[in-house]
């Protein structure tokens, strides 16, 4: 029997599509990371440390601003060869240690949770794959739920992990989710309602080669995000930066012929961005506003997404950027199912 011929990019798209349904799964299960947050509050952490890779990496970043934000705690990103390659062994009591990964199964990520939990740090992974070493590496571990993924890219256990984070963070200052509800039904209208903008920055990007991503505050993570997946998917050379560092140096090279893709959403991040994109757009650089505040900045073209609470912005602005990726792929004709040179899952030590 003959085996079907993938379609390219039918993966991806069909995960793209599955985001509304996930999200609303997680927000049901916030039990599940009351459990957690209630574990952890009997061992109140000094400070909180991340360690991730890749699109992981991304949503730690996110985290790191929740926390700080949301819990007053400091909170950084580690660097996994500091204790796998060079052998620190730093004093980790009193520590809060994350380790984010959708598969569970780098090498790294599995060996600093190990080292950090036998340095006395309470060490919890958060992974959407709950029989993988890293979730038996921690104490604690959080489900992202997101189901099996076939695409390469990630896309829905990106939007998974992101809000997996926001739900724990939020139950660890003792809310129960409230102001996720409704974030299915949010990215559902946000991916109806895209669909027009989408196809018009795929024609105006699509002889595009280089791009650069912006925004700040929560958002900022999703902007490198971005940057992520228009390099792998579309093989663009893709640049992230704040919106506040990009005005520190990387401005300069800004002209006609930069695309800027821009995360503006309501909110202290969203403000920010304003003098950025005035700047950026005096500039002559070709502006692609995505956020529920696209409105209200300068830009070439705009698509907007539902309006939610600030910290919650990011998992519905990466929506849009990941058809976008997705059709600029096909439109170069690429197969984001399969990028040349990449696996699901990247071992590193």
């Amino acid at each position: 029997m003959s085996v079907p011929e993938q379609v390219p990019g039918e993966h991806m798209a069909a995960e793209i599509s599955q985001e509304p349904s996930v999200l609303a799964s997680i927000v049901e299960r916030q039990s599940e990371f009351a459990d957690v947050a209630e574990a952890i509050a009997k061992r109140p952490p000094r400070f909180v440390l991340l360690a991730a890779r890749g699109s992981s990496d991304h949503a730690a970043i996110y985290a790191k601003y929740l926390i700080e934000v949301l819990l007053g705690l400091p909170a950084g990103l580690v660097s996994p060869s500091t204790a796998t390659l060079y052998g620190a062994r730093p004093d980790l009591r009193d520590v809060l240690f994350l380790t984010v990964s959708q598969s569970g199964g780098s090498p790294d990520l599995i060996e600093i949770t190990e080292i950090a939990r036998s340095q006395g740090a309470l060490t919890v992974s958060v992974s959407n794959t709950q029989s993988s070493p890293l979730a038996a590496a921690a104490e604690l571990s959080v489900d992202i739920g997101a189901g099996i993924e076939k695409a390469v890219a990630a896309t829905k256990t990106y939007a998974a992990t992101l809000l997996s984070l926001y739900l724990l963070v939020d139950a660890v200052r003792g809310g129960k989710g409230a102001d996720a509800q409704g974030i299915g039904e949010l990215a559902q209208s946000t991916l109806d309602g895209s669909i027009e903008g989408v196809q018009r920055a795929v024609d105006r990007y699509r002889f595009v080669d280089h791009v650069l991503t912006t925004g700040r505050g929560y958002s900022y993570p999703s902007a490198l995000e971005g940057a992520l997946k228009l390099a792998e998917t579309s093989y663009l050379a893709a640049r992230a930066y704040s919106g506040a560092d990009l005005l520190h140096g990387p401005v300069a090279a800004v002209n006609s012929e930069t695309a800027v893709l821009a995360l503006t959403s309501a909110g202290k991040g969203g403000e920010a961005m304003r003098g950025v994109l005035d700047a950026v757009s005096g500039r002559g650089a070709d502006v692609l506003a995505i956020g529920s505040a696209a409105a209200d900045v300068p830009a070439a073209l705009r698509i907007n997404v539902a309006q939610t609470v600030e910290e919650l912005a990011p998992i519905l602005e990466i929506l849009p950027i990941q058809r976008l990726a997705l059709g600029l792929s096909l439109a170069r004709g690429g197969n984001p199912d399969n990028p040349r040179g990449l696996l699901k899952v990247t071992k590193t030590r």
